[in-house]
């Protein structure tokens, strides 16, 4: 027939090509941008990382029974501490460019220890705050040693070494994780959508739109989107805020609207330097303690997820088991100072400054140590800390909705690596999925109703470990997909290849592949003294 179409060649019916590097990356680990680009790139990750980091002491610190001075002390210890930690983490860690910030996980624990009985009959609130300030101390310190003890003997290496489908529990815990964190995102959000909807809409333009129209040689509207954004939005905010457009609201939509309403800044001192103990010396609970445990058993299982998609959106290669298990001993060690320092929380890897290493497409690891430096210097000169921490929450919870959704296109990413053509993959892929948010979905829920979770026992410590694991949606689809995974494995190629073992096999050490020198040595010549196998 004329005018026909000639049939397609064979190479353009093929599917895309699997990719072991995300392509397109600027900057990778070991390019980084020049230093006032970069300066600015770290400014904007601390930026981002300020909404956990604020938001996680203002949900605890008025339990505990402080105020605003207290709150806002916290919220430096956690800056201060979020610094050091992500600091070592990118030095002498996995030295992938993670911020090492607070986590939610945690926050059941703490606010467990917050509810123990021996604590109901102190009267004056500020000896309460510190009274259950040193004892979450003391249970970070001892939960810390979980993480220390995997990471540096090697036990999590091993671990991830015999792990059967690695990328088909890798992916199913990641986007469970950060999918399953949608309630901080658009209903947060809604509590002031007069902000936050310009907040998320102008993100959408200068991020993704505006690049399209605006072809430039360098990208500098969506490189710096969130520093444009936000700057707007806030002053727009501050604008309602002086101009009495919440005078006649109710008390709720005041306190989430108004830029003057967070009580940071009034409660920040001037100058200050967060020191060890400065709460008192830790106190210990054997219960407590093991309920943290099992929090941080859970961090490691979620930030395992975060540190390879950080290597996939920093366009480095999938992380060595051995390296995974070096930044799994330098988290516990960054758990272990944030009980030392007292900061009422654990920590983790941030999955939402992960997500603006795909938004700016920069995955320097200079860039996220210039991030540390803000972080620890805004920590000290408070006051000027405070003023970046009162960004009201919506436009915070604006920045998550873009974020959040760039990590869990990570974790389904790898999805690339498994056969979606076998059953036993779609068995596996669609009941984790599932599972993981209906279980933690049951948990959460029992526990608002009736303020206490399914598993009600008179061991509180018991019942702790229980709750918070199977709260996780993270860990309850990556268990259930490694438990499955490995129940229903056929020791054939075929499986192999059904579940990526075979694309895995060239990372599974750190010799085996000549890429991993380049992204994942230790500096100073270390690697002599502390081989990665």
């Amino acid at each position: 027939m004329a005018g026909a179409a000639p049939p397609p060649k064979p190479e353009e019916l093929q599917p895309h090509p699997v990719k072991d590097q995300l392509p397109h990356v600027s900057y990778c680990i070991t390019s980084p941008p020049p230093w006032p680009e970069a300066i600015l790139l770290g400014f904007q990750h601390y930026l981002v990382m300020l909404g956990t980091t604020v938001l996680i002491p203002s949900t605890l610190v008025t339990q505990m029974g402080g105020g605003n001075e207290e709150k806002a002390k916290v919220i430096q210890t956690l800056l201060f501490v979020a610094g050091i930690n992500t600091f070592f983490q990118t030095l002498f860690g996995t030295r992938l460019p993670a911020v090492i910030g607070g986590s939610y996980t945690f926050v059941p624990t703490t606010i467990s220890i917050i509810l123990a009985g021996r604590y109901s009959d102190i009267v004056n609130p500020q000896e309460r705050f510190e009274r259950i300030m040193r004892g979450t101390q003391g249970a970070l310190i001892v939960a810390s040693t979980l993480q220390i003890v995997v990471g540096f003997s090697g036990l999590w290496r091993n671990v991830v070494r015999a792990g059967i489908g690695w990328w088909l529990v890798v992916s199913l815990q990641l986007a469970d994780r950060v999918f399953g964190l949608y309630e901080l995102g658009f209903p947060v959000l809604a509590k002031c959508v007069e902000i936050g909807l310009p907040e998320i809409v102008i993100l959408l333009v200068f991020s993704q739109y505006i690049p399209h129209v605006m072809k430039g040689e360098k990208p500098i509207v969506d490189r710096f989107a969130v520093l444009f954004s936000v700057t707007i939005v806030w002053i727009y905010a501050h604008l309602l805020t002086v101009g009495g457009a919440y005078k006649n609201v109710p008390q709720t939509t005041q306190d989430t609207c108004r830029t003057d309403r967070a009580g940071i800044i009034s409660g920040a001192p001037w100058i200050r330097i967060p020191y060890p103990f400065q709460w008192g010396a830790p106190t210990f609970d054997a219960g407590e303690a093991f309920a943290t445990m099992a929090a941080s058993l859970v961090t490691l299982v979620e930030s395992t997820g975060a540190f390879i998609a950080v290597s996939r959106y920093a366009s480095a290669t999938p992380l060595p088991p051995s390296v995974l298990s070096r930044g799994v001993g330098w988290q516990g060690v960054g758990i272990l100072l944030s009980g030392i320092f007292g900061t009422g929380n654990g920590s983790s890897v941030s999955v939402e400054n992960a997500g603006l290493l795909a938004l700016t497409r920069v995955g320097s690891r200079r860039v996220v140590q210039i991030s540390a430096g803000f972080m620890i210097f805004f920590s000290i000169l408070g006051k000027f800390g405070a003023v970046f921490a009162s960004i009201p929450a919506p436009i915070v919870a604006a920045l998550y909705c873009l974020f959040f959704a760039y990590v869990g296109s990570a974790g389904l990413g790898f999805l690339q690596f498994c056969n979606l053509n076998s059953f036993r993959t779609k068995f596996i892929l669609g009941v984790s999925i599932f599972m993981g948010f209906s279980i933690p979905q049951y948990f959460n829920e029992y526990t608002a109703f009736k303020n206490y979770g399914p598993v009600h026992t008179h061991a509180r410590w018991f019942n702790d470990m229980i709750n918070v694991a199977f709260s996780s949606k993270a860990f309850v689809a990556g268990s259930l997909a490694l438990f499955l995974d490995t129940t229903l494995y056929k020791k054939d190629s075929q499986t192999r290849k059904d579940t990526g073992m075979h694309w895995w096999d060239r990372f599974s050490s750190f010799k085996t592949d000549t890429r991993s020198e380049e992204f994942y040595s230790l500096p100073f010549n270390l690697n002599k003294f502390f081989p990665s196998v």
